[in-house]
């Protein structure tokens, strides 16, 4: 957990819905003295318990190159994958980065390589190969890339930046401001910024206003 204030998981990646929904009940109990009708800001909260599964489920769809209609299997796929990627402690972009090239000769194999629990990543691998497999190979993997960034502004990338502008050095800062306005682009002269986060990255905390 890397925000100082949050030892205890509140905002953690599972937490987000839920808190997203108390974030929304503050603004609401804010601006109840415009709109004056309490049950009317309440209704206009519940909309978001509907909205909000269907747009995840959409989302997370394109992030799977699903690109038919919606199956019953793919509320299956999402869970257990997540269930995967908390267990193992994968690292979320590098997962799906990789899963977006899995048709591509060795793909399946380098996202594979992310796992311990082999067994459990074949049992969803299978499920996931079965459920693309009768759909456009190369319209799923545009699908994948154009959703799924290669490049993301990582607390390590950002702190080795700010040392060397307090430095005077702000190369670090122009580039990381060049790849991340296309971060879906491949960018092979900066690949170490696609890479696995060092070991002393795991100790970074930051604030709310960082």
């Amino acid at each position: 957990l890397c925000n100082h204030s949050d030892s205890q998981g509140r905002y953690a990646y599972n937490m987000q819905p839920n808190i997203a929904y108390w974030n929304l009940f503050c603004l609401g109990q804010a601006l109840l003295p415009l709109i004056g009708e309490q049950d009317q800001a309440l209704a206009a909260l519940e909309s978001y318990k509907t909205l909000y599964p269907q747009h995840l489920a959409r989302r997370m769809r394109a992030k799977l190159g699903l690109t038919d209609a919606i199956d019953d299997r793919d509320k299956t796929l999402i869970e257990d994958v997540f269930k995967l990627l908390a267990a193992e402690q994968v690292d979320y972009t590098i997962f799906w980065r990789r899963l977006s090239h899995i048709a591509s000769p060795g793909g399946l194999e380098r996202v594979r390589d992310l796992f311990a629990d082999r067994s459990g990543f074949d049992a969803w691998a299978e499920a996931y190969q079965a459920r693309v497999g009768a759909l456009n190979a190369q319209a799923c993997a545009e699908l994948m890339r154009a959703t799924n960034p290669k490049y993301v502004l990582r607390n390590h990338l950002g702190e080795q930046a700010i040392q060397a502008a307090k430095a005077g050095d702000f190369s670090i800062v122009n580039t990381l401001l060049t790849v991340l306005q296309r971060p879906f682009e491949e960018h092979p002269e900066h690949e170490a910024f696609a890479g696995f986060p060092p070991d002393w990255a795991a100790s970074i905390e930051i604030s709310c206003s960082s």
